[in-house]
């Protein structure tokens, strides 16, 4: 609960910049002990060499449950499909492993695939901010730059140590491809959440106004349901039109087009109806402000009532 709190913006360079060193801090301590395996004996070695050696492992534990956490809620906030959260449930299951598992007994290559996963969701995160638009152009580049940092550092193994290489290849090169192809292949299925965008608000109202303090929106929502955004059960009556207002979060920079679709319930289940793009503009602290509206003939309109209909409003 602490973390959902304090964890800033995604597009904050300072969260940027702390994702960045903790990653190098991972690759560093994964690195040194891909050649040290094993602890050596702490005689003779100076202060800072065996503090380092005997807390490596909570070391990585700490770093790397940091960034799993830290992702685990990136992708919680953007998750808005059911689908979306199967893969929010690997990641959580992840950061339990991590956090409670026998962390000390997983291979090294494990710790590899944890480092790759955190490295992939790094790249998804941050190159869609810095093009300010998502898409399957941005999510192929965003895994490209993510490769480089593997590549890279299975080059230098295998011009430093080459009889070293195929060690490398097992332990660090084969984790990562496995997660590139997690990554592809639930992105493909749709089933990554669209990071960095998020909808903090979702609700069906009867009307929906623009003012100067804000948008004005009317409900008949009971004051019990409290935890409620405006009406999910729509009561319509003839004339009645109904809202949905959102705000969707994306970066200072964003600038790009989502769209909303008004699906209606028929006897073989739901049939699309129609698609609005909207053009949204990141920046907000809040996000931005839309909302779309449909008229009687998408749902059931219920007799006249005998007394007027009392509606609440809320500022937005």
């Amino acid at each position: 609960m602490f973390d959902t709190v304090a964890v800033g913006r995604v597009d904050s360079w300072h969260m940027i910049a702390q994702q960045a060193l903790y990653l190098a801090i991972v690759t560093a301590v994964l690195t040194q002990m891909f050649f040290v395996p094993d602890e050596p004996p702490l005689e003779g070695l100076s202060p800072v060499k065996r503090y380092y050696y005997r807390y490596r492992i909570a070391i990585l534990s700490f770093f790397l449950g940091t960034l799993l956490n830290l992702y685990t809620l990136f992708f919680f906030k953007s998750s808005s499909l059911l689908v979306s959260f199967s893969f929010l449930l690997v990641m959580i299951a992840l950061l339990l492993l991590n956090e409670f598992g026998p962390f000390r007994r997983l291979g090294l290559a494990f710790k590899f695939a944890l480092l790759s996963l955190c490295g992939l969701s790094f790249c998804a995160t941050v190159v869609p901010v810095i093009f300010g638009e998502v898409g399957v152009a941005i999510f192929l580049a965003s895994m490209a730059v993510g490769c480089l940092p593997m590549l890279v550092l299975a080059a230098w193994i295998s011009r430093r140590t080459p009889e070293r290489f195929p060690a490398a290849r097992n332990q660090i090169l084969v984790p990562f491809g496995l997660m590139l192809i997690v990554f592809l292949g639930a992105y493909l299925l749709r089933v990554i959440p669209p990071v960095p965008l998020s909808i903090p608000f979702i609700g069906v109202y009867h009307s929906v106004e623009r003012k100067q303090d804000g948008y004005q929106l009317s409900h008949e929502r009971p004051a019990w349901a409290f935890w409620r955004n405006g009406d999910q059960q729509f009561r319509a009556q003839p004339g009645d039109r109904m809202y949905v207002f959102f705000r969707v979060f994306s970066p200072a920079s964003f600038a790009d087009e989502v769209s909303m679709r008004w699906f209606h319930r028929e006897s073989h289940g739901w049939a699309l109806q129609d698609t609005i793009p909207i053009k949204i503009v990141g920046g907000r602290a809040q996000g931005f402000r839309g909302y779309g509206f449909k008229s009687s003939v998408y749902f059931e309109v219920e007799p006249v009532p005998a007394s007027p209909r009392t509606f609440t409003v809320d500022i937005h």
